[in-house]
């Protein structure tokens, strides 16, 4: 006798399961019109090569994005930041563990108003004050370099 496979059903084996997740983080800079530098964070991918990137995590209960992106750049930096503007939000899809995710992740611009650069955060291989014109260059995922060019014209705009 032939057995009947039953309908699959969605989210059911071989399906990958759509997970929504919401990061913020951004770029907080020092110094004056003359030298400005921002902090990036370096942390190792799965090949071993140190990608930098702009420091950022998910959002806890409660907190608006704004609290999110400065609780995460002084975790991952060391350094204080006070939001001055929205940089730009970045989404994209990845697989993890079964899952596929559809991540949105909000920047924003923060003035460095305390601390001291630190690699302490397990997740950050190094961190380093980067000159603003060398920000591109280093950062490995093109749609953070997009966010970096609206730094200048951000920064000039009155408080």
């Amino acid at each position: 006798m032939a057995r009947r496979s039953s309908p699959r059903r969605p989210g059911g084996p071989g399906r990958l399961r759509r997970v929504e997740e919401v990061s913020a983080g951004g770029l907080v800079v020092q110094g004056d019109g003359s030298h400005l530098e921002g902090a990036l964070i370096g942390k190792l991918d799965r090949r071993g090569r140190l990608l930098w990137s702009l420091p950022k995590g998910h959002v806890e209960a409660g907190e608006t994005l704004e609290q999110t992106a400065a609780r995460e750049v002084a975790e991952e930096t060391g350094i204080v930041g006070d939001v001055l503007a929205a940089l730009g939000t970045v989404d994209y899809w990845f697989v993890f563990e079964g899952r596929r995710i559809h991540k949105t992740v909000h920047h924003f611009l923060l003035d460095a108003v305390a601390g001291v650069l630190s690699d302490a955060d397990v997740e950050v291989t190094e961190v380093a004050w980067v000159p603003l014109g060398e920000i591109p260059e280093r950062l490995a995922y093109p749609d953070e370099r997009k966010l970096i060019a609206r730094v200048p014209d951000l920064l000039e705009r009155p408080a």
